[in-house]
């Protein structure tokens, strides 16, 4: 019982991180709703791995590594905002590149290899170093000093399992039929706006300090 007041906290402020748009909500969408279900929740899941290894890595200190080397952070932080204007490059492509009739096209082509979409969430996540120093910011003021293995793995447990559950909601959400539907009828224009929103987030994380 005497963690159960940290632990509530820092699952409180977890949900309101989780839940707040930004890259890993545009990747997730955009797939579920111009591809499939399934495939909207393997972008979640490679999002929630992601956000796992930033978890662990926070845990053991990288965080501390990252703040004394900057140009590590500098690297991930230009390495993931290449990658988001890749995502929006592909997706204004898409906007304008003839569509057969009847065939769904995302900003990816229909995956052909096991595992691309899930590769799309993990990318999408690690581009963002500052998940690093967020982790270990809510660590340090939520967390009790020196806390025991178990509980760690409790905190770990819930906010991926909380994650994994957000992540895969959204998928199911925009990937119902109504919804996937009307993005078939307006698919130039949302897919102008996904590809703006990913640039935007791609520019904005590499001008970013």
């Amino acid at each position: 019982m005497f963690y159960v007041p940290q632990l509530a906290l820092l699952m409180g402020v977890w949900a309101i991180a989780v839940i707040s748009p930004g890259p890993d909500f545009v990747a997730t969408v955009h797939s579920a709703v111009s591809r499939s279900r399934r495939e909207g929740i393997l972008v979640g899941l490679g999002v929630t791995s992601g956000i796992a290894l930033w978890i662990i890595a926070s845990m053991a200190g990288l965080n501390v590594l990252f703040a004394q080397v900057s140009w590590l952070v500098d690297l991930f932080r230009l390495l993931g905002a290449l990658y988001l204007l890749y995502l929006g490059v592909r997706t204004l492509w898409s906007a304008y590149r003839p569509q057969p009739s009847g065939e769904m096209l995302g900003n990816e082509p229909q995956p052909t290899r096991r595992g691309s979409s899930w590769r799309i969430g993990f990318l999408t996540n690690v581009g963002n170093p500052k998940a690093l120093a967020f982790f270990g910011s809510i660590f340090a003021v939520l967390l009790p000093t020196h806390p025991p293995l178990w509980f760690q793995c409790v905190c770990v447990l819930l906010m991926l399992g909380m994650a994994a559950a957000w992540f895969s909601a959204v998928a199911c959400l925009f990937s119902f039929g109504p919804v996937a539907r009307g993005y078939q009828r307006l698919k130039r224009w949302l897919d102008l706006v996904t590809g703006g929103l990913f640039v935007a987030l791609g520019l904005r994380l590499a001008l970013s300090r």
